[in-house]
């Protein structure tokens, strides 16, 4: 009880704090690594730990001195093992509403991009015409946009509807909006490495919530089989959309000036955050 009440006094509101900042960041290293293969490589780190351990223990030298050089460049490891997790981590941790604001498109501009996807969106869900629309926001998309054809044409909901033509030659792979134009098209994008998730989900789908994991960018996703519109952003997918929720969720995340400016009906009805089902 003597220790305890010692223990309490020295106590300090910093490390009050302290301990907060630490929770918080092994909350959001936990977030990042969830549902992906780095959870998977931090087990075998841990056995290997294990095995060190138990080397010294039972007086293996040849086996305790690999382990410990394999220690001294640990912090190379693991930048190599998990490059993609750390890029992710750092993208997020420099992303404010401040900066998007900052670094944004006009407001005119931003309504006019969600206007357009969502008249693609609605034409090509009722055509069955599947089709992957990406909108930069922050995080640059110059790696993913270099394997695609380039554009750089004015956007229209009928030049997406035409991109997306089965007679196209581009219309498996993604369209790019950056700065408000149609940059490239015929894009592939990277698979989700989250395993939970991406069973569920048909290759169109599962395209779009890999770039969402890896970047900020919005993905809009319509299915090739059923019509339905799906949303794809920060690592999650929302699915069975109609339009005019779809122009909501648009104009929060590209920070339009108001949802009545890009649906003929009003934008009234909510986000359905559906379980995952069904395939692209």
């Amino acid at each position: 009880m003597r220790l305890l009440l010692e223990l309490l006094r020295g106590f300090r509101l910093r490390d009050l704090l302290d301990v907060a900042l630490v929770a918080f960041l092994l909350y959001r290293v936990f977030l990042v690594f969830r549902g992906t293969l780095a959870v998977q490589i931090l087990a075998g780190l841990g056995l290997l730990m294990a095995l060190r351990a138990v080397a010294h223990e039972a007086d293996l030298p040849g086996m305790g001195f690999i382990l410990d050089n394999f220690w001294t460049v640990w912090v190379l490891a693991l930048v190599v093992l998990f490059q993609p997790e750390l890029r992710q981590a750092l993208a997020q941790t420099g992303r404010s509403r401040l900066l998007q604001r900052l670094s944004g498109e006009g407001s005119a501009e931003r309504s006019h991009v969600v206007g357009e996807v969502v008249r693609a969106a609605e034409s090509l869900g009722a055509k069955r015409i599947g089709a992957l629309i990406v909108v930069e926001r922050t995080s640059g998309l110059r790696n993913y946009a270099e394997l695609g054809v380039p554009v750089d044409a004015a956007l229209s909901a009928e030049l997406l509807g035409s991109l997306f033509l089965p007679a196209s030659p581009l219309h498996d792979g993604a369209v790019f909006i950056q700065e408000g134009r149609v940059s490239v098209a015929g894009c592939f994008l990277p698979l989700s490495r989250n395993l939970q998730l991406a069973r569920a989900l048909g290759t169109r789908h599962r395209a779009a919530l890999g770039l969402a994991e890896e970047t900020d960018a919005v993905v809009v996703v319509v299915s090739e089989e059923t019509g339905g519109i799906s949303l794809a952003v920060e690592g999650r997918i929302e699915m069975g959309l109609d339009t005019a929720s779809l122009g909501r969720r648009l104009a929060e995340l590209l920070a339009a000036p108001g949802p009545a400016a890009v649906s003929r009906g009003g934008l009234l009805a909510g986000v359905r955050r559906l379980s995952v089902r069904g395939k692209a």
